[in-house]
């Protein structure tokens, strides 16, 4: 199989960690920004642009409030999908898998790297409930910042998700619409990898 150049190599995280370092020379925003899919009970599609944390050795992982949408919609299906797309680099990583929840050290951890104010706002938004008002959460991120101080705890209710993927896609564009993919997919997250090329 012809596979060399940007897709060399035979493991596909690596692949991924060398392709978003090349996207943060190259995007002007946000480079690890993924759009992020669930289902809901009825089985209809949701998605929604989150921001991707780390690409692990197995898996991808990001964070969220654990009452949001998105979180209630992941622990009752157990799965998810997100697409990573660079138009500077005219490139996309697909990605589908099972979840699991990530809220312990390093949930921890990576709470503490963020601003004040972001520790403060998880604390006080009550992701994707009806909001009266914007001046109502500036109020509670005031009010929390008095309660909680400098150093305030990860909440229990926001952690991280960790998706195992069963399948990703590598894609690049080509001249004419003639674009490269190749998919790497195995049965279960324990299974070797199978790759192939796909048409455009």
């Amino acid at each position: 199989m012809d596979r060399g150049g940007i897709f060399a190599g035979d493991d596909p995280f690596a692949i991924a960690r060398r392709w978003m370092g090349e996207a943060e020379g190259s995007e002007p925003n946000d480079p690890n920004a993924i759009a992020l899919a669930t289902v809901d009970q009825d089985g209809l599609p949701n998605v929604r642009m989150v921001l991707l944390k780390d690409i692990e050795d197995d898996a991808f992982v990001f964070y969220t409030n654990y009452q949001s949408k998105k979180a209630v919609e992941i622990e009752a299906s157990g799965k998810a999908a997100f697409v990573l797309h660079w138009k500077s680099l005219r490139r996309q990583i697909r990605v589908r898998g099972v979840t699991e929840r990530e809220e312990g050290a390093k949930a921890d951890d990576y709470y503490a790297s963020r601003s004040l104010k972001s520790r403060l706002g998880a604390w006080a938004s009550q992701q994707s409930q009806p909001l009266s008002s914007r001046e109502h959460l500036m109020a509670e991120v005031a009010k929390l910042t008095v309660t909680k101080g400098t150093n305030p705890p990860r909440p229990s209710f926001w952690g991280g998700f960790r998706l195992r993927p069963v399948e990703i896609e590598f894609w690049a564009d080509g001249s004419f619409r003639l674009h490269d993919r190749f998919r790497w997919k195995r049965q279960t997250t324990l299974d070797p990898w199978e790759i192939v090329r796909l048409n455009p």
